[in-house]
């Protein structure tokens, strides 16, 4: 099975990296290096943990910015005569056509955010088609950036800012965005025909429709021109870089760094200096039009978010990148060669790309040339000796589901890493949805338990990584990582670990004989298991005397001799299930401070917006309990416990209710199940006025 649709990183580089020789301006003023302070993050610390909100929590949804002011304050003497407003959190979304940049707008934005020091959460959102036709709805593509001076979960429930580089842009966004927000629009886009794509019959800027907004015109297209007019580029050319003009002025808006931005096109464009420096002009050009613009009267600071960062060198990380360091670091711990089979595909491929640039960490990339083959040499690399890892989505998850039972059989080391995405088939690539956990339960033929383990937020895929890896190596079994498109191309502040913090991942191979026979003679044994963990011995090919068969035939329990005995077979199967089932996993922790009588229950990237949901109600007076699980096969020891403390459990979930059938199968209880399967995240207030709700019936 091939898949028909790129990656997201795929999509940036053909939104993006395709028009690498745009931007440029004359002479203009730099803006100023030092436009905002700077935070401090130094000093080692474990990954931030999402479940320390640090200062007392607040509402996580967003507001306008007239609903999160903190007063106001005039620049220094001599910068400017604007106001500048401070205010807690913005919400901002960058939205225009697929071939606009919207994605590395909103990267670079989110890079001098983060080194600024708020904490943030991102939503990427991409079309399912590599190259939609321009100027229509399927074509747009949208990037939202949610930055505060707290603790925040969520990337917001609706934009404060809106920038719209087309009709289409606006069309397909506004319908999110509060009234009385602000909206810049790029009205050299807003011709007949452009419109007329979109069904616009009368342009909205002039029509009324947009008058309860504040509504920014910004010629966008006509300004990049005239600033890139002394490099002698083409219109067409030159016009590539009216993202770089818009996030120059958006950098003016919120006050964010900018000498990050300037280093990293220099450094994108290292090999055409020219075309370095025309994006970085036009980066300019966009920040001094609103420094001197009359349009943009006022301008807006968001404190560093000091007080929610425990002590620590943070970066901005998204969930790939944290699953790809994960694994690195899994490796690196378990002191064994990391091995990735994989076949791209959307939304797993980022994984593929960023492990092929580690092989001095020793780690070995295979692209194989379909999803079958991919796991294939993955399991055979566990054989081998490595920590042997396969990536994918729910349709390749289908087509490695033989050989996940094989792995099972075999009990060897393998993680299966699934990010889940909208289906089923090819479904929405590249659209966000959990309905892939029945088919990580029970997705294979015969008796075949797989552990599952579900990150909750972009960093959280780091440790979630060594999570996986431990109970892989340690009981020697295949395990499910599950993550989804909205965790993968999400990110948020991480604290980078120190190594000493790190778990010990180390399992010894086996180097000898095991077994006694009746005559005396020691044997080797590959299926005479540890008493504790009930894990089989991992013998390394090429060791001698400890060769012995595998294969997908049913092993006789010991000699793991091919058997066809009912009874041996039956001994096996309950063998393997026991030791799923006996996995050592922490305890859930329930957050409940007052004595609730409703229970929230979530997994995986329904966090977020579940704590968010959480937080609002509990500022509103209404007592609710939180918990979330990490391990969903097995669950937590004291979960049933937990669950027959409430009097009404819900659990939202991104799918039609597979955890809660899962809970109502394996403890009786009431479940309610509150799903969507949209292709988007929940948003906060979404939530809150659906568990209120429950709780008032």
């Amino acid at each position: 099975m091939t898949s028909q649709v790129s990656s997201p990183a795929e999509h940036a580089d053909e939104a993006d990296g395709a028009r690498e020789n745009g931007g440029a301006v004359g002479e203009q003023r730099a803006p100023r290096s030092g436009s905002a302070p700077r935070a401090s993050h130094t000093s080692p610390a474990s990954p931030r943990s999402r479940t320390d909100h640090g200062p007392a929590p607040r509402d996580d949804s967003g507001a306008v910015p007239d609903g999160s002011e903190r007063g106001e304050s005039t620049r220094g003497e001599g910068e400017s005569e604007k106001a500048v407003r401070r205010l807690d959190r913005v919400i901002i979304r960058f939205a225009g056509d697929s071939g606009d940049g919207m994605q590395l707008t909103g990267d670079r934005f989110t890079s001098e955010t983060a080194s600024f020091g708020n904490d943030l959460s991102t939503l990427p959102n991409f079309p399912a088609e590599i190259r939609a036709p321009a100027g229509t709805l399927p074509g747009v593509s949208s990037f939202q950036l949610h930055f505060a001076d707290h603790d925040i979960l969520t990337p917001g429930d609706a934009p404060n800012v809106l920038v719209a580089m087309n009709p289409a842009a606006l069309k397909a966004n506004i319908g999110d965005v509060p009234r009385g927000a602000e909206i810049i629009v790029n009205t050299d886009e807003f011709t007949k025909r452009p419109m007329a794509k979109v069904g616009y019959l009368t342009s909205p800027l002039e029509d009324g429709s947009l008058d309860g907004y504040q509504v920014h015109p910004v010629p966008l297209t006509t300004l990049t021109i005239e600033a890139l007019k002394e490099f002698g580029l083409s219109r067409k050319e030159a016009e590539r870089s009216k993202n770089m003009f818009a996030l120059g002025l958006l950098s003016w808006m919120y006050n964010r760094p900018t000498e990050g931005t300037e280093r990293f096109l220099r450094a994108k464009f290292a090999k055409k200096p020219q075309i370095a420096e025309a994006n970085v002009t036009a980066f300019r050009a966009g920040w001094n039009f609103g420094e001197t613009t009359e349009d943009f009267a006022v301008s807006y600071e968001v404190a560093p978010a000091d007080s929610a960062f425990p002590t620590g060198t943070y970066r901005n990380i998204s969930g790939n990148l944290a699953l790809s360091y994960g694994l690195v670091a899994a490796g690196h711990q378990a002191d064994l060669p990391l091995y990735l089979g994989s076949y791209p595909i959307t939304p797993a491929s980022d994984i593929l790309h960023e492990l092929s640039r580690h092989k001095n960490f020793g780690v070995r990339t295979f692209q194989a040339e379909d999803e079958i083959a991919a796991i294939g040499a993955a399991l055979g690399a566990a054989f081998g000796g490595a920590l042997a890892v396969t990536t994918t989505s729910g349709p390749g998850v289908a087509l490695k589901s033989e050989t996940i039972g094989l792995a099972v059989s075999l009990e060897l080391p393998l993680l299966i890493v699934g990010i889940q995405r909208g289906g089923p088939s090819t479904g929405l690539p590249t659209k966000t949805e959990q309905a892939d956990l029945l088919q990580a339960m029970y997705g294979r033929n015969g008796e075949a338990p797989v552990p599952v383990v579900a990150p909750q937020t972009p960093a959280d895929c780091f440790d979630a990584a060594l999570e996986a890896a431990r109970i892989a190596l340690t009981y020697r079994t295949p395990v499910f990582l599950l993550s989804d498109g909205y965790l993968a191309n999400g990110s948020e502040p991480w604290r980078i670990p120190e190594p000493a913090e790190l778990p010990d991942l180390r399992v010894p191979f086996a180097t000898g004989p095991n077994h006694e026979l009746p005559d005396g003679t020691e044997a080797f044994w590959p299926y005479k298991r540890d008493p504790e963990t009930l894990a089989r011995p991992w013998a390394v090919p090429g060791t001698p005397g400890l060769e012995h068969r595998i294969g997908g035939i049913e092993k006789q329990d010991g000699t793991g001799n091919i058997s066809y005995d009912p009874a041996n077979h039956d001994f096996m199967v309950r063998t393997r299930q026991a030791k799923v089932d006996g996995i050592q996993v922490p305890d859930l922790v329930v957050d409940d401070p007052d004595g609730a009588r409703t229970l929230v229950l979530g997994w995986g990237s329904t966090y977020g917006p579940i704590t968010a949901a959480v937080r609002r109600l509990r500022k509103n007076g209404t007592a609710i309990a939180q918990a979330h699980l990490r391990h969903l096969n097995p669950f937590p020891r004291n979960l049933g416990e937990i669950l027959k403390r409430y009097d009404k459990v819900v659990v939202p979930e991104m799918n039609l209710g597979q955890l809660a059938t899962l809970l109502r199968a394996e403890y009786l209880v009431d479940a309610h199940s509150y799903n969507q399967v949209n292709g988007m995240p929940f948003k906060a207030e979404q939530l809150a006025t659906a568990l209120k709700e429950a709780i008032d019936v």
